[in-house]
């Protein structure tokens, strides 16, 4: 390629350096950033999670840290159990006796919910989960990797 003159276009040595230069503190910045202070005010929330045939319904809770959480287990079948890892918390519902378990929200991250309970063969793999704020973990890998794209494509058209 040339330009006006006739010499040919080069990429300096400088303009070689600062995409990469760019792209590095982009990253940076993306994973050290701290994460954005929640805007939602705790709240009582009361979530009724159904325990039948292997399954939770819903299998995936969502709430904001400082809620205060109660979960009320419905049994459907036979006699189920929730066991909430990170919180050390455990109820027992019999089919037709809902049960409630209430605790604060005050451990942000995700957390396995788990049958307690031996209910069957399948029983090991009856699971959930509890999330609790927002899962900056994958935003900032989905950052990262936009990042890495963008370095990527500008390294092929180099």
């Amino acid at each position: 390629m040339q330009n006006e003159s006739g010499h040919g276009m080069q990429r300096s040595s400088a303009q070689r350096r600062v995409l990469p230069a760019l792209a590095g503190l982009a990253a940076l910045a993306i994973v050290v950033a701290p994460a954005p202070a929640g805007s939602a005010e705790p709240a009582d929330r009361l979530i009724r999670v159904e325990a039948s045939s292997y399954q939770y319904t819903p299998a995936d809770l969502t709430v904001n840290p400082g809620d205060r959480v109660t979960i009320e287990l419905a049994a459907t079948d036979v006699v189920h159990g929730l066991y909430l890892d990170g919180y050390d918390l455990n109820v027992t519902a019999d089919p037709g006796q809902p049960a409630r378990l209430t605790f604060l929200a005050d451990k942000p991250g995700a957390f396995r919910f788990r049958c307690s309970v031996t209910c069957g063969a399948l029983h090991p793999f009856m699971i959930g989960k509890l999330s609790v704020g927002p899962n900056w973990l994958l935003w900032r890998a989905i950052g990262l990797a936009i990042v890495a794209a963008f370095a990527g494509v500008w390294l092929i058209r180099k």
